[in-house]
């Protein structure tokens, strides 16, 4: 997950279309990875999140990006979670998304969108 905000900042800063995709192609190569983590951890692959059947901490330290990926999957039009890659960690994203603890904090995706543009323009 440490390498997933360093990936970010170099999709949004990427010059050219080349660049950028290569960027998204590592950031995905990452989740791929986060995948087989969560299916080794979450209760031999039967819990709902990282630590079983609640959400833990390294749930919400991921969660934390989801808000980004949905805002650069808008902006770029590309798939950052693909549900083909990455079932598990994306059904894993929506259990997380709808959760009653989380849906009413994550950043709304126009807003995060616009940050993003507007920062990119500095």
């Amino acid at each position: 997950m440490a390498s997933c905000f360093p990936l970010l900042t170099e999709i949004l800063k990427a010059k050219g279309e080349e660049e950028r995709l290569a960027a998204i192609d590592r950031l995905v190569a990452t989740l791929v990875l986060l995948e087989e983590y969560f299916i080794n951890c979450s209760s031999e692959g039967n819990g709902n999140f990282f630590g079983g059947d609640s959400i833990g901490y390294v749930d919400i330290a991921l969660g934390c990006f989801l808000g980004w990926f949905k805002a650069l999957e808008k902006m770029f039009d590309v798939k950052v979670l693909d549900i083909t890659k990455m079932p598990r960690l994306a059904k894993w994203a929506e259990r997380f998304c709808s959760d009653d603890a989380v849906k009413n904090v994550i950043p709304e995706i126009e807003k995060l969108s616009e940050f993003a543009k507007i920062n990119l323009m500095k």
